[in-house]
């Protein structure tokens, strides 16, 4: 919209400009603090709520414990692996941990963070020297957090192992009667802790040897380059880089024994992300795809605690409290207007909340009355291949899943790239479909061939088809048949 204005206070906007949004003379002076009432107003957040920036950060900050406090999923004395992209609302988070574990706070958090940053830099265009001077840079802000950090590359989720598609044995949430008695029991043994050594221990602050920093193997990046240049549609390119992300980001919380993993999700990018997904036809895991709790992987749950800040709020707290950020680059793509669904989805959202404020969070308070049930399955054969999700595919007539079928003749063995892979030999990209799910299945279908596909995907994917082939054959064949000589 343009908002320009001349000396007499025209333009061309000025007439059809909402009468709400003028400013009249008497409102040249500056506000006071809705808050204190002392302090002159800083930033206004919404119609009405402007602060200082004292009680701007007491706000920021008691949003952030009050959504931890309220949800109680992260038990005291448990290990806590923080994502961290390097944008604004994943630095706010680190700040707010940083901040929460501190001496001066008068109620600290009580879990063990640490911290993972996956390098995307090959499949965003950037060079080989690009991407060192990057990690570079991101190395060092994770030093100065001071709590254990990994850097990963996304070229190692090719060697990821196919277990990384199945959901870990048991839960790692705790029922919510036993939250009390475990917070009563790690602080007896913190004070025991701290009578012994003085009071000098901070959790997170121990020292752990970091992931090497170096760059992969050239073959390794030129393969996962291969896999995003086979893919069709930069829509698919998106999901797939959001799964290997996943994937590595799960794999590492696994072997290092984290249960829990933060993310850095804002109002806002949780409101796209919810249109994005019902466009993509996950409408029924919205629910677990957005909310603060995911807990689809078993034994790590995913949680979301900046899902209730705008992305106003966190640019603002980073601004006035010196967050440092790292801006990466988005994936290259050769079209200008509606590059994917997911930017087309972003800009849309953006552009409404410019003319009808209440947009974002209007879309995010729909999200929140929805439940996770759906997205549940009850065994292996009822879960996605890929988003390990319920599969939404019962009544495929119905829910018209037919289009979504691939017929074609068998892939048979590449020229020896792949032989040694347990996909070796002939296989179809129809086999792969009753795995997935609806979304999965529509994403499947643009991600090119299967010789470029990860190792882990085709592996467990073949070890499905063969469970279940075993599964059928067994109900199918008489007892008497399958144990000969037997009465």
């Amino acid at each position: 919209m343009c908002e320009a204005a001349g000396d007499d206070g025209g333009g061309c906007g000025a007439d059809s400009a909402p009468a709400r949004r003028r400013r009249g003379p008497g409102h040249s002076h500056p506000r006071p603090c809705v808050k204190c009432g002392q302090g002159s107003a800083a930033l206004v957040i919404r119609l009405g709520d402007a602060f200082c920036r004292g009680c701007f950060r007491e706000y920021f900050v008691h949003k952030f414990r009050a959504m931890l406090g309220k949800n109680r999923v992260i038990f005291p004395g448990e290990k806590v692996l923080l994502a961290l992209s390097g944008g604004a609302a994943s630095s706010a988070m680190l700040r707010q941990v940083q901040e929460g574990l501190s001496r001066e706070t008068a109620k600290r958090l009580r879990f063990v963070p640490g911290l993972i940053y996956v390098d995307e830099g090959a499949v965003r265009g950037q060079s080989a020297a690009q991407r060192e001077q990057s990690l570079a840079h991101v190395e060092t802000l994770l030093r100065a957090a001071g709590f254990p950090y990994h850097l990963a590359h996304l070229e190692q989720a090719l060697e990821l192992p196919a277990s990384i598609l199945r959901p870990g044995p048991g839960g790692s949430g705790e029922p919510n009667s036993s939250y009390k008695e475990a917070v009563e029991g790690f602080i007896q043994q913190q004070r025991h802790e701290g009578d012994r050594d003085g009071g000098n221990s901070l959790p997170g602050s121990q020292e752990l040897p970091p992931d090497a920093p170096h760059l992969p193997a050239t073959a390794r990046t030129q393969e996962l380059l291969r896999l995003f240049e086979a893919v069709e549609t930069p829509t698919a390119r998106e999901e797939l880089l959001q799964m290997l992300r996943t994937h590595l980001i799960l794999q590492t919380a696994r072997s290092r024994g984290y249960t829990k993993v933060m993310t850095g999700e804002s109002c806002t990018r949780v409101a796209i992300k919810l249109l994005t997904n019902l466009a993509l036809g996950r409408g029924a895991f919205l629910a677990v795809d957005t909310g603060f709790a995911d807990n689809r992987h078993g034994d790590v749950m995913v949680v979301r605690p900046m899902r209730e800040y705008t992305a106003k709020e966190i640019a603002f707290y980073n601004h006035f409290f010196d967050v440092p950020t790292v801006i990466t680059p988005p994936l290259p793509t050769k079209r200008r207007e509606k590059p994917s669904i997911h930017h087309l989805i972003e800009r849309f959202l953006l552009g409404l909340q410019e003319d009808f404020p209440s947009t974002i969070s209007t879309v995010y308070r729909t999200g929140e009355k929805l439940s996770p049930a759906p997205a549940q399955a009850s065994s292996e054969s009822q879960r996605c291949l890929l988003c390990l999700c319920a599969l939404d595919i019962a009544g495929e007539e119905e829910l018209a899943l037919e289009p979504t079928l691939i017929t074609e003749e068998p892939e048979p063995a590449g020229n020896g790239c792949c032989q040694d892979t347990p996909t070796a030999g002939t296989e179809s990209k129809a086999a792969f479909i009753p795995l997935l799910c609806y979304s999965c299945r529509l994403t499947f279908k643009e991600l090119g061939p299967l010789a470029t596909l990860p190792t882990y995907v085709r592996a467990e994917a073949q070890r499905r088809i063969r469970r279940a082939d075993t599964q059928w054959q067994s109900q199918e064949v008489p007892l008497e048949d399958r144990e000969p000589g037997k009465s």
